[in-house]
């Protein structure tokens, strides 16, 4: 099995606003960049968009280090919050899961975490927590990226 690492980051000009997301993929000497935008997101919403969209690029099960700046992403797994988010939830009356947190109130984003669930499968995955905007190359290279990914989102957005 493979090793890859993987680095992510999520940005949002406003919450919500123009957000860009990007995530670069390291195996050996071999290093692909990604990065796309939506027009009206949340920052946590590009977080995870970044985990989810590397993962998906991935063309077979690997052993994954994905490196994140988000607590918001990291603490999720690390502190096990998801299966709490899961014990915890109930049916609304369309029969859907509705996860709650600790709270008890509806967990944000679910769309995105279940979809990062099954973006999951098929790896061994090790999260790790990056300080943002510090000196980690690559992290500092996914931020740039999902600023980026913001100003092209603009530019989009007036042709």
């Amino acid at each position: 099995m493979k090793t890859v690492e993987i680095y992510t980051d999520g940005a949002c000009s406003g919450n919500p606003g123009p957000g860009g997301w990007a995530t670069i993929l390291i195996h050996g000497e071999k290093i692909k960049e990604i990065s796309g935008f939506e027009r009206e997101t949340t920052n946590n919403r590009m977080e995870l968009l970044a985990v989810i969209k590397g993962l998906q690029a991935l063309k077979q099960p690997c052993k994954v280090n994905l490196h994140s700046d988000s607590s918001y992403v990291v603490n999720a797994f690390n502190d096990n919050w998801i299966a709490g988010w899961k014990k915890k939830a109930k049916t609304d009356l369309d029969g859907k899961m509705i996860w709650y947190n600790s709270q008890n109130k509806p967990v944000l984003n679910q769309d995105l975490w279940e979809e990062l669930l099954k973006a999951m499968d098929a790896h061994m995955i090790t999260y790790i927590k990056v300080k943002g905007h510090s000196d980690n190359f690559y992290n500092n290279r996914c931020d740039a990226l999902a600023v980026a990914e913001i100003s092209r989102c603009r530019e989009y957005d007036v042709m």
